[in-house]
């Protein structure tokens, strides 16, 4: 099979590689051919069980993933004889259940086995054991019936009576939430004894009896769907086409959201307090002080929700309402996405996504070829290759397609994305004529048609029954760290309150026993036995209760709900972070989670569209030991053309060499020529007489442009040869074989006669297999290798041409043993072409290497080296090869040349175990420090990953990853990139975890991380609907963090301490005074002027704090990223934090209250000879507590702007006023009767003037001496950034890192020498099969159609 080594299932031994920690001057590339894994998703799922003790496999790589590169299943949908070796590696060959056919044999449910004792056997690959070889037919029963699916949408009567209560399966941290296969679901079964199920609550799926659930389509049997007859297939009542991505609906908007809003304890204290107001006698407060804020916020907190929940929605309606052509009659239509229905024909064009899942019936391509790219679904750039059946493939015309009968059998929607089963019965000369259908006529919704004009497809699957949606996870409800501290410094709170009722409670009950004579003429009742003191005491903890209730903040949460709205809105509106030339702005989608981004410790990225633009430039060149560029720096222009083999010259001087007939023009000839014919490229003719060049992968299509750009211009191809336009000639190559490349084979070789009628082979491909081919007349070998070390180090991909003269005889020998390789029936035919091509595969002449730059988005390299510097772990999860990881790690600064790569690429869990077991000992016992943390890299493959990820390796492997400054992960699946974030997060609890991609491909990574950024970038908008935050570039993500994230974790945290002080401060004065007024629950203040506390006069500040303060400039916190470390270790925000807070309102509240009594001693007489009573000196406490409280925040601010004046001196201008008119006006309306000749009393005496400005000052004297102090003696990193930014001191380190850099470039290129192996990519698709079915130098058809080449009944 292609892909697979021939030593046997494992390849060969890794005792080669035993310690590749110590092992860095071997000079044996360090990757091995990154063979397939046998299993796939659909087994490993299947024997996998998150909660079961046995060491299970939760994942599997890439390459098994996507399927295996083998040919495709035969016609019949029946597998053919195959050797064992063929069926291993081809997991779906052996299947022995279709739902697709007519035998009614499809898949048996769990409970069936004993009815069937033989098929239990062939339910799962290797008979139902984990693994090959663990097979027992009574282990498959087991795991039948013992398996539970994760995605199932509660099929059988006991999960629909789950889902009724709301209780079905959910989200969960560490649930696999990507492929399990939909037709190998069963009936939820009860679990077996022993093994725990989780019993915790989901609000994800909480359904709240609304709406009728209905059982998972996938555990019934084919669905039908009729070919242009759409009244038979309504009466199926399939689903529309219609996606939701919103958080509510009508129905469950008010339960979801009251649900997450009384979550949170300070709602449910708020509530408690509530309805203790309402008990007649007890409440010392107006019974409504707290009910109506409550319902203030929570009305507050509702039109936020609605808010971004309608804007969820916008997003969905945009999508459903995209227009879409459907078959009506003998027309296409046009109509919305919404509209399309299950077994509609549709017509879709080039760049145009699908709507759907097709099934495709015809295509502007001969032989019904389309190219489709997946990006959308698995991250992978290379077009991929889809054909039609041939029976279909010449409905061209709409009147054709509007003729075709029959029907589609069709298994249920499940979301495997690479499986498929089905069969289509058509009218065929009278009678029916039934096809299989496989993966390769399947189109799916999230892929995009390039390349190919136009497609005819059927509808098989709609809406949430789609692959992509049934791949989907609900989004999760995500809390921040901070908000769950939050909730337990509540609890503190309430914990505070209870011990001061407490108090409170039992000074009044011994105040009554020992002095209850002297209280005679309050009437208060006798307490003679133990039922007066229960209902006393309970009387009394209520009054006390609601008396000291306003020590949690009830508008905190508002104000915390508004600052981080605001604070989304900053992000949308930063201009910094807007992309002009997509016109696409950041977006703050889940505003609630902002403070979070100032706290992030491991950054998971996507590379493919991410890191990279995914656009492939033909950079530069060697030929024959002479470097070309495109653009050369000027220390490397070449004065004379013997300048030495460092110089390097410009195109112009390449394309001057073959017309002057330089001594390389002969090689320059041959590997032009190679360029402009080795490969799989489709010209095009546009119709203003351009050629427009169609490939499969996009290195190809940048080698055959460079080849246009020096002079060699492909123009044609035909099944059997390539025509190339050079130096004015039309020159026709006759192709006389071709030897595929392939991952394990890593080249490419194409047999062509040459125009002057000699046989060449020319052959392209890694440098390390092209190296060990050539002959010993090769005399640029050292200087194209110092070339290559040179590309490589600058990030460039690479690629060695090469090609030999081939005598007539020894090819028609060869071509006998290559042609009945071609033929063999059965499983290994690749694995016969690979050894045919081993035999002509030697001895060739080295012409040169290219170097191809897949441009990086702009500022990636700094970004990443910024975040590194911000002690932030990047890890890079990519779909990509080992060696083109490894070259963009390097480009982008994730890999330094100074760093130790381990790299862990092995074949079976034992020999993963071992090496991760032997590079973590060899760092644990360097105690000599030879091997710095900051130095290492992990480099893993998606094989080795698969075992990493096994219960008994998992702590390992994250053992290991995390002592290393980077990670790379290749060949991950998308069900991988999840896993990884998921595990970090289950170990690494207190750090943040974000992750970044692009695809649909990256959406399970994105919602299982604490925060998503998804790029809106080229690959669709999947991602960045499922995020977090969306942005247009990933340097954004480098202010994102460091400035909006800093910012907001600094002002969050600031806002939520100023709230508790200002609260505490007040009402603990309160506290104070019961000690005076013989615990009666008698008020200083009156209760409205208290109410209005946190409504008006101290609601500003917060805001203002929270919204415009800015500790440090964002200049500054980008030029200094070591300042982000706070943020992670949640400097501003911890327990001993917020105690040194609650400690200095304590205080404040002590000082206020015990010289406000000294100022007023009993009750103060005034200037005219009366009394100022209880009410002038309660007001005037009040008074001077807000100035306190409006000092400290005039303290706290790092900045003043109009708004802090509006709000901080405003606030006490506001109070004068307001004390004045509504003390004034109150008491004459009946409201405040407190009130009633306050006013003129107060304001006239200089004693309470004077106590405002004296008491404020004396409790603020502490404060500003304290923060002296801790600036002149004790400063911290942030202080003396800020003198920094005082006084603009200049920074003199540019200079220290330009010469830094130039260090770093020697290394690279030492360490590339030590380490080689360099990227280059290449489609793994089926090249025969395309360049067999073209002939471009026909004309195409009516409808735009290209006819077949081959000759009819072939």
């Amino acid at each position: 099979m292609a892909g697979r080594p021939t030593g046997g299932l494992h390849g060969g031994s890794s005792g080669a590689r035993e310690n590749l920690l110590l092992d860095l001057d071997s000079d044996q590339p360090a990757y091995n051919g990154g063979q397939r894994s046998v299993l796939n998703d659909d087994d490993l799922l299947r024997s996998h069980a998150h909660d079961l003790d046995s060491p299970n496999r939760p994942s599997v790589s890439y390459d098994d993933f996507v399927g295996a590169a083998s040919p495709s299943a035969s016609r019949s949908g029946r597998a053919g004889p195959s050797t064992p070796g063929y069926a291993a590696g081809r997991p779906y060959a052996d299947r022995q259940f279709s739902q697709a056919t007519d035998a009614d044999n499809y898949q048996r449910y769990a409970d069936d086995f004993d009815d069937y004792p033989a098929d239990a056997d062939s339910y799962y690959q290797h008979g139902g054991g984990g693994m090959a070889g663990q097979a027992s037919s009574s282990s498959a029963r087991n795991n039948a019936r013992q398996r539970n699916s994760v995605l199932s949408l509660g099929g059988g009567f006991l999960g629909r009576f789950k889902n009724k209560l709301g209780m079905g399966e959910g989200y969960s941290e560490m649930d696999l939430p990507l492929t399990e296969p939909g037709q190998e679901r069963s009936v939820p079964p009860t679990p077996p004894q022993g093994e725990q199920k989780s019993k915790r609550f989901d609000m994800g799926n909480f359904k709240f009896g609304f709406g009728k659930s209905k059982p998972d389509p996938s555990t019934l049997g084919p669905r039908i769907i009729h070919l242009n007859n759409p009244p038979a297939n309504a009466a199926n009542k399939y689903v529309d086409n219609h996606i939701s991505t919103a958080k509510y609906n009508f129905a469950t908007f008010l339960p979801k959201f009251l649900f997450e809003q009384f979550s949170k304890f300070a709602n449910i204290f708020f509530l408690f307090t509530a309805g203790l107001q309402q008990i007649p006698g007890l409440s010392p407060t107006n019974r409504y002080t707290t009910i109506a804020p409550l319902l203030i916020v929570l009305l507050i907190s509702a039109g936020k929700e609605l808010v971004e929940d309608y804007r969820r929605k916008q997003a969905d309606n945009a999508l459903n309402t995209s227009k879409a052509r459907v078959l009506r009659g003998s027309n296409f239509t046009e109509t919305k996405w919404i509209n399309v229905g299950v077994g509609d024909v549709i017509r879709v064009e080039s760049e145009e996504p699908f709507p759907a899942d097709l099934v495709l019936l015809a295509s502007s391509e001969p032989e019904g070829l389309c190219y489709i790219e997946t990006a959308n679904l698995d991250g992978e750039t290379n077009l991929k290759i889809k054909q039609a059946l041939p029976e279909t493939s010449t409905m061209v015309s709409p009147s054709e397609l509007s003729r075709l009968g029959g029907r589609i059998k069709s298994e249920q929607p499940n979301s495997s994305l690479y499986t498929y089963e089905a069969t289509l019965t058509m009218q065929a000369g009278g009678g029916e004529k039934e096809l299989a259908l496989n993966p390769e006529q399947l189109l799916l919704r999230g892929a995009t048609l390039r390349n190919t004009p136009w497609i005819h497809g059927v509808v098989v699957f709609t809406g949430h029954e789609t692959k992509l949606m049934r791949n989907a996870t609900a989004a999760p409800i995500k809390r921040t760290k901070v908000e769950k501290q939050l909730n337990w410094l509540v609890l503190v709170l309430v914990g505070t309150l209870l011990v001061l009722s407490v108090i409170c409670t039992v000074g009044d009950l011994v105040m009554r026993s020992v002095q209850g004579d002297s209280f005679d003429y309050l009437y208060l009742d006798k307490i003679n036995n133990a039922g007066k003191v229960v209902q006393t005491f309970a009387r009394d903890m209520v009054t006390y209760w609601v008396l000291f209730s306003s020590l949690v903040p009830i508008s905190l949460f508002v104000t915390v709900e508004l600052v981080k709205y605001w604070h989304g809105i900053l992000i949308n509106d930063d201009l910094d972070m807007y992309h002009d030339k997509t016109d696409t702005p950041a977006t703050c989608r889940t505003s609630s989670l902002v403070e979070e981004l100032g706290m992030v410790e491991y950054v998971f990225s996507d590379k493919t569209g991410t890191l990279t633009c995914n656009q492939m430039e033909f950079k530069q060149c060697t030929i024959a030991g002479i470097q070309y560029a495109e653009e050369v720096p000027e220390d490397r222009r070449a004065t004379s053309f013997d300048d030495g083999e460092n110089a390097m010259h410009d195109f112009e001087k390449l394309r001057s060499n073959v017309r002057d007939g330089h001594e390389s023009a002969p090689v320059i000839d041959h590997f032009l020529s190679l360029l402009a014919t080795c490969h799989t490229v489709i010209p095009e003719m546009t119709e203003k007489g351009q050629i427009k060049y169609q490939a499969a992968s996009p290195d190809e299509g940048a080698l055959v442009a460079g080849a246009v750009e020096l002079g060699y211009r492909f123009t044609a191809r035909k099944p059997k040869s390539v025509i190339i336009e050079a130096a004015g000639r039309e020159l026709e190559y006759e192709l006389l074989a071709v030897c595929e490349f392939n991952s394990t084979r890593k080249r490419m070789s194409a047999i062509y006669r040459c125009p002057d009628g000699k046989i060449r082979c020319y052959c392209k491909g890694a440098d390390t297999v092209i190296l060990e081919r050539l002959n010993d007349q090769n005399p640029h070998v050292e200087v194209t290798l110092r070339h290559l070390e040179e590309y490589a180090s600058e990030g460039l991909r690479t690629l060695c041409l090469a090609m030999r003269e081939i005598p007539e005889q020894e090819y028609n020998e060869w071509y006998q043993i290559y042609d009945t390789a071609s033929t063999t029936v059965g499983g290994n035919r690749a694995e016969e072409l690979d050894k045919a091509a081993e035999i002509i595969e030697h001895d060739f002449y080295l012409l040169g290497a290219t170097a191809i730059e897949d441009r990086l988005q702009d500022g990636v390299p700094e970004t990443i080296h910024t975040l590194q510097q911000a002690n932030i772990k990047v890890w890079v999860l990519t779909g990509d090869r080992q060696e083109t990881a490894i070259n963009i790690g390097m480009s982008c600064k994730l890999l330094s040349e100074d760093m130790m790569l381990l790299i862990v690429n092995e074949e079976s869990s034992a020999a993963t175990r071992d090496n991760l077991q032997k590079k973590l000992d060899a760092i644990r016992t360097s105690a000599d420090g030879t091997i710095e943390m900051e130095t290492l890299a992990l480099i893993i493959d998606g094989k080795s990953l698969t075992f990493a990820l096994e219960k008994d390796l998992e702590k390992l492997f994250l053992d290991l990853a995390i002592m290393c400054k980077a990670v790379i992960c290749c060949r991950v699946s998308p069900l991988q990139k999840a896993l990884v974030v998921k595990l970090v997060k289950k170990y690494q609890k207190e750090s943040i975890l974000l992750a970044i991609g692009d695809g649909a491909n990256d959406v399970s990574m994105i919602q299982a991380a604490h925060i998503g950024v998804g790029i809106s970038g080229e690959e669709g908008l999947q991602a960045a609907r499922s995020a977090d935050v969306a942005i247009a570039q990933f340097r954004f993500l480098r202010k994102l963090l460091l400035v909006h994230g800093a910012w907001s974790y600094q002002r969050v945290s600031k806002t939520i301490l100023f709230s508790f002080y200002k609260n505490i401060a007040l009402y603990m004065t309160q506290f104070w005074y019961t000690f005076q007024n013989v615990f009666s629950g008698q008020v200083i203040y009156e209760s409205w002027t208290l109410s209005f506390y946190n409504v008006f006069y101290t609601v500003l500040p917060p805001l203002a704090l929270g919204i415009l303060d800015q500790f440090i400039s964002a200049r500054l916190l980008d030029r200094y990223p070591q300042l982000y470390m706070m943020g992670q270790k949640n400097y501003f925000f911890k327990l001993k934090v917020f105690a040194q807070w609650i400690a200095n309102a304590f205080y404040h509240s002590l000082v206020l209250y015990i010289f406000a009594q000294l100022i007023w001693y009993e009750d103060l007489i005034q200037g005219d000879g009366k009394m100022a009573g209880h009410w002038v000196w309660g007001t005037a406490l009040y008074g001077a507590v807000l100035l306190t409280v409006l000092g400290k925040a005039a303290l706290v601010t790092n900045n003043w702007t109009k708004y802090h004046v509006l709000a901080i001196p405003g606030s006490m201008a506001v109070w004068y006023v307001f004390i004045a008119a509504y003390a004034s006006a109150g008491p004459s309306l009946g409201l405040s009767t407190e009130y009633r000749g306050v006013v003129p009393r107060l304001f006239t005496s200089p004693v309470f003037w004077l106590q405002t400005i004296v008491l404020a000052t004396l409790c603020l004297l502490r404060d500003f001496a304290w923060k002296y102090a801790k600036r002149m003696y004790f400063p911290q990193t942030y202080h003396h950034i800020q003198e920094i930014q005082k006084y603009n001191i200049q920074d003199y380190r540019p200079r220290m890192e330009q010469f830094q850099k130039a260090i770093r470039k020697v290394r690279q290129v030492q360490r590339m020498r030590k380490q080689r192996g360099y990227a280059f990519s290449q489609a793994d698709e089926s090249q025969t099969r395309v360049l067999q079915a073209y002939d471009t130098t026909k004309h195409r058809g009516r409808y735009g159609e290209m006819a077949s080449s081959r000759p009819v009944g072939k």
